[in-house]
C-alpha cells in the first residue's frame, strides 16, 4: 500500500518535453533527465493524458515504460507524443530505487504548457529546446 512506502523526495529527477526538426518536421519526444551525480535504478513510468476536448471527457491509454538504469546525468526517452495531446493533462508518474529506498513523484504538464514562451535549453539532451517539469 502506498501508505506503508517511505516518503523519499525526489530531487534531480525530472521529465522534459522537447522538440527537434527532422527532415523538415517538428517532432515531439518525452524524457526523463537524471541531472543527479548517480545513477537510479529499476526506473518504472507510466503515463496517461485526460481533460476535455470540445467539452468532452478525453482520456489516453495508458503506457508504461521500465529502464533498468538510468545513468548519473543522463537522458531516457520515454516516448513520442503528438502535439494534439498538449490539450490534455500529460502525467507521467515515475518510480525510482536508489541503492534499496524507492522514491516516486508524480508529473503533471498542464493543458496548453508544452508552447514556445516556456521552451528553454535543456542541457542533458544537448542544448535542444524543451519545456521541464521539475
Amino acid at each position: 500500500m502506498k501508505k506503508d512506502l517511505p516518503n523519499n523526495k525526489v530531487s534531480g529527477v525530472t521529465i522534459a518535453i522537447a522538440s527537434n526538426e527532422e527532415n523538415g518536421n517538428t517532432l515531439w519526444n518525452v524524457y526523463l533527465l537524471n541531472n543527479n551525480d548517480f545513477d537510479i535504478d529499476n526506473v518504472l513510468i507510466t503515463s496517461k493524458g485526460y481533460g476535455l476536448r470540445e467539452g468532452e471527457s478525453v482520456k489516453t491509454s495508458t503506457t508504461r515504460q521500465m529502464f533498468e538504469q538510468v545513468g548519473a546525468e543522463t537522458a531516457a526517452l520515454i516516448e513520442p507524443i503528438d502535439p494534439a495531446l498538449f490539450g490534455l493533462n500529460n502525467e507521467y508518474w515515475v518510480s525510482y530505487y536508489i541503492g534499496k529506498e524507492i522514491y516516486d513523484k508524480r508529473f503533471v504538464f498542464l493543458p496548453e504548457s508544452v508552447k514556445e514562451e516556456n521552451m528553454r535549453p535543456v542541457d542533458l539532451l544537448d542544448g535542444q529546446q524543451g519545456v521541464v517539469h521539475d
